[in-house]
């Protein structure tokens, strides 16, 4: 039986692949390209825009040729007082951060001291304001336990006339 399958011709497959033309509207470079032109407004951001880019490219070039003619003209002295310039910038360096870290230190003291006296001011001045309510909370406290005390009492009485009534108690 298999042998009688082989004997017999099989069915082909046919594949059909698409072919893009690229001359059709639409298609091609023409696809990649908006179909309609840049708007009014984008037309006149880049107009006014674009003098003020070259203005700022030009800038930046004349401080780029500044720079290094600049540094033509230094290095060589640089390099001949060198030996006095450097530690001259290593004492003005400490300098500078010698008043800078006084600074610091003195603005940090009186900022120590003014939240200091801010708080002892603050402290002494509502002393009497302080017992007072202090006063205040200690009689509503009293006033509180007394009302749970006499609530509790009466609760007592009233299970003891309960027990005394029927004459057995829960336990």
């Amino acid at each position: 039986m298999a042998e009688r399958d082989r004997d017999r011709p099989q069915p082909h497959q046919l594949q059909v692949h698409p072919q893009h033309r690229y001359d059709h509207h639409g298609a091609g470079v023409k696809s990649l390209m908006p179909r309609r032109g840049p708007s009014a407004s984008q037309v006149l951001a880049v107009v006014a825009l674009l003098p003020v880019g070259g203005t700022l490219l030009a800038l930046a070039g004349l401080t780029l040729a500044g720079s290094i003619i600049g540094l033509m003209v230094t290095t060589p002295l640089f390099i001949i007082f060198s030996p006095v310039i450097v530690p001259a910038a290593i004492a003005i360096g400490l300098a500078v951060a010698g008043f800078f870290t006084s600074g610091a230190f003195g603005l940090t003291g009186l900022t120590s001291f003014s939240w200091i006296l801010n708080s002892f001011r603050q402290s002494t001045g509502s002393v009497p304001d302080m017992a007072d309510q202090a006063k205040r909370r200690m009689a509503d406290m009293a006033g509180f336990v007394g009302q749970k005390t006499k609530e509790v009492g009466q609760e007592i009485q009233s299970k003891a006339h309960e027990v005394g009534k029927t004459g057995t108690g829960r336990t």
